[in-house]
């Protein structure tokens, strides 16, 4: 753990500037739009280390994939979220003196998240040569209110001397990607020109064509007033500049206004992306800084007024909780169905910037309670518009007749993960994407989403399953051999529970949905029999089969089931014996002695546990965790809140705010030691869900809201809106009471606390408690 940045409610806020942690920084003051993003990297130059991040939504490269050796099946690239033209550059220079603070005494820093508004603040003083002092403000945002443009300001002061300036705003397109397999550059330069006074710079994609164009409009103002133009205009490879020489008298100050438009080929045809990108930058230069600065905060509050989440009596819980509210509100915005959430979002290169499975796994049940439910959907869509190519995976391996094997790793619907025990057999992927469309439809109430979409999906990956099965004479059961699951410190496995308790749940939920299509949508029905081939009887009498007839591994005289087949032949030894220097272990031990340990990375069985808690006992889930949660170090970002949400559910009310903490603060205290490479994105979701599936205990049971909250000893109160099927709920809980307002305008039923209650319009209902 390391903590260096000031507890507050709604900022992040770091006090002096330390190199060593800048990376870190860069990464945790990110901004974005759900279009585009960017790493909170200095305007000005800097020599230190650095990872200079632009980052925009659906833009990919298919970066050569490095193997020991090529194999069938193995996919030919690794997708790259490409680090794009630099939008935010500026050079500056104090009576000849460049601005570097990795070589300059730096003095007053602070930089700033405000996440009640979206901004990202800095201020510091630079002391030159002959100890002049120069102090400097920036601000800029990625407007959310005008999701292709971008705005900063950049203000100097000479504190204790008269200054000559030199001063250079830029645009710069001859950028690369740190994580580059090869140290290839994936871009090619198409044209940087100014028209008037209008900078852009236009850029391509080597193979994949996506083209972007970022245009600039610069505003220089001396005390608060825009001086005339009598700036110099230049263009060079793959840039544009905009420079000033001017003088400044002491405590005189200059301020640098800068207007961006950032454009895609994903958007707009390529004859039009320079236009548009000018365009889109003339928007906001025409509004100015403050009025763009508002309509990007008007946006903010109206997430907040209904997506914030409330902890009185904790402010690191607080701050944890709305820092990742706001990451999760800046990544993706549910505007296009063509953009998902990758794990690092806007904030760094691991990755590749890719799709996974943790869309389906933790994202779908934030953006399905904070959001109309049409955000979550699009995410469905997402993976109904990729059928085809998971069709195609599928096949690569071996699998037909239509079954499909969702990728690990994707862009646009091809498998771009090159790892093969995580490639070919960490296949329980697939059953997470079957399980949120059955969460999406029990939350909703959108059963005709599966007529529409989901029953297409539903049938390529029951296929799979039935295909990816082998009998057992010895064990007279289906088998599933030679997986990864979710728990990647073990690969290749035999008989993971948690990958046949959901291949098996697959086909089974696949049967119900297939009943509900007999019954209200039989011309969709046939419709899909003949276009998917699909023989009825034939199929279903085998996925009947495998239901019936599943092998899970599990303990003698136990209700624990085993991880997999052999798990118990390891050294049964908690996490807890582990010497704290070898913490996290995979930062210190070798990948064989981690496959040989008994040590468990990420929820595993307990993944299950909370996917299925309405279809397993308290009981044996109770078993479960008690044996496997001693054992799991938390090295996955995706841990932490499965196990809080099943402490809270066990009344295991101290594990589960100490597990709260760490999900919530995983990248503000930078627990793994890797958040120079960014954020967790995804995992950020699965915090929110430690709120209001595990404290708040909400769930969905018999087609109604269930609501069983309780609250740590650490807090005073919390509180949380939450959207269900048309009803906007505040849900508020404080020591001995818990309540619940229905802000609609239509009656709603809801379990509060295991009893059946009825809310009338802007009403509430109250329960006390012990």
């Amino acid at each position: 753990m390391i903590k260096y940045l000031e507890v507050n409610d709604w900022k992040i806020r770091e006090i002096g500037f330390d190199p060593a942690k800048h990376r870190s920084s860069e990464s945790i003051f990110s901004i974005g739009n759900g279009k585009f993003g960017q790493r909170a990297c200095f305007e000005e130059e800097y020599s230190g280390k650095t990872l200079q991040g632009s980052y925009v939504a659906g833009i990919y490269y298919p970066d050569k994939t490095r193997v020991g050796w090529w194999k069938n099946g193995y996919p030919e690239y690794f997708a790259k979220v490409l680090n794009a033209t630099n939008w935010i550059g500026i050079r500056l220079r104090i009576n000849g003196e460049t601005l570097d603070l990795h070589s300059l005494q730096v003095k007053d820093f602070v930089r700033e998240l405000d996440m009640k508004q979206g901004l990202l603040k800095r201020s510091f003083v630079a002391v030159f040569s002959e100890n002049r002092e120069v102090k400097v403000e920036a601000c800029r945002f990625c407007s959310m209110a005008d999701d292709e443009t971008a705005c900063l300001t950049y203000k100097i002061t000479p504190l204790n001397f008269s200054a000559s300036v030199e001063l250079v705003s830029y645009l710069n397109g001859d950028v690369r990607n740190q994580d580059s397999n090869y140290g290839e550059g994936f871009w090619e330069f198409v044209n940087a020109h100014f028209s008037s006074r209008t900078g852009t710079v236009e850029t391509r994609t080597k193979k994949t064509d996506f083209g972007l164009a970022v245009s600039m409009i610069n505003e220089l103002e001396l005390d608060n007033k825009i001086i005339p133009s009598v700036s110099q205009l230049s263009v060079g490879p793959a840039a544009v500049e905009e420079s000033w020489v001017f003088s400044l008298e002491e405590g005189q100050e200059a301020t640098l206004s800068k207007y961006v438009g950032i454009t895609s080929s994903l958007n707009y045809s390529v004859n039009k992306l320079c236009i548009s990108s000018q365009e889109a930058a003339a928007r906001a230069a025409e509004l100015g800084f403050n009025a763009m600065r508002l309509a990007h905060a008007s946006v903010w509050e109206e997430i907040w007024e209904f997506g914030d989440i409330q902890i009185e009596g904790d402010e690191e819980a607080q701050q944890g909780i709305r820092f990742n509210i706001f990451q999760l509100n800046q990544t993706y915005s549910g505007k296009d169905e063509r953009l998902n959430i990758g794990p690092k979002g806007f904030t760094g290169e691991k990755y590749g910037g890719s799709t996974y499975w943790d869309t389906e796994a933790y994202c779908i049940p934030f953006y399905l309670a904070t959001r109309q439910p049409h955000v979550a959907r699009q995410l469905l869509i997402y993976r109904y518009r990729q059928l085809d190519k998971a069709i195609e995976n599928a096949a690569r391996l071996g699998f037909g007749s239509g079954a499909a094997l969702y990728p690990m790793v994707t862009m646009n619907g091809e498998e771009c993960h090159n790892e093969w025990e995580i490639t070919f057999e960490e296949i329980h992927r697939n059953g997470a994407i079957a399980y949120a469309i059955f969460n999406y439809v029990r939350y909703s109430g959108d059963q005709p989403y599966l007529a529409e979409y989901g029953f297409e999906v539903l049938l390529g990956i029951a296929r799979f399953w039935s295909q990816r099965v082998n009998w057992s004479e010895q064990k007279n059961a289906w088998v599933i051999l030679g997986v990864t699951g979710p728990n990647e410190y073990e690969n290749n496995v035999n008989n993971n529970w948690y990958t046949n308790y959901i291949a098996a749940w697959c086909l089974r939920y696949t049967l119900e949905c297939l009943e509900y299509l007999d019954a209200s949508h039989t011309e969709k029905l046939s419709e899909l029999t003949i276009t998917c081939g699909f023989n009825r009887e034939e199929e279903t009498e085998k996925w009947r089969s495998i239901i019936a007839h599943m092998y899970y591994p599990r303990m003698d005289n136990s209700e624990v089931v085993l991880q997999q087949d052999g798990f118990l032949d390891k050294e049964i030894q908690p996490a807890s014996a582990l010497d704290p220097t070898q913490r996290p272990i995979n930062q210190h031990w070798s990948w064989d002695r981690i496959l040989r340990s008994v040590y468990i990375k990420q929820a595993d069985v307990l993944q299950g546990m909370y996917f299925f808690s309405h279809e397993i006992s308290e009981t044996v889930i109770r078993s479960n965790f008690d044996f496997y949660e001693p054992l799991t170090v938390h090295e996955s970002s995706l841990s932490p809140c499965v196990h809080v949400v099943l402490a809270s559910r066990l009344g295991y009310s101290n594990k589960a705010y100490e597990l709260y903490l760490r999900t919530s603060r995983l990248d503000l205290d930078d627990y793994n030691h890797e958040v120079h490479e960014g954020l967790h994105i995804t995992s950020m979701a699965g915090t929110w869900m430690s709120v209001v599936e595990g404290f708040g205990g909400m769930r969905v049971k018999e087609d109604k809201l269930c609501l069983d909250p309780a609250i740590p000893e650490q807090w005073n109160s919390y509180s949380f809106h939450i959207l269900f099927r048309g009803h906007l709920l505040l849900v508020s809980m404080e020591r001995g009471r818990t309540s619940v307002t229905n802000k609609s305008e239509k009656e709603v039923g809801l379990f509060l606390r295991g009893a059946e209650v009825r809310i009338l319009p802007n009403a509430t209902v109250e329960v006390l408690s012990a």
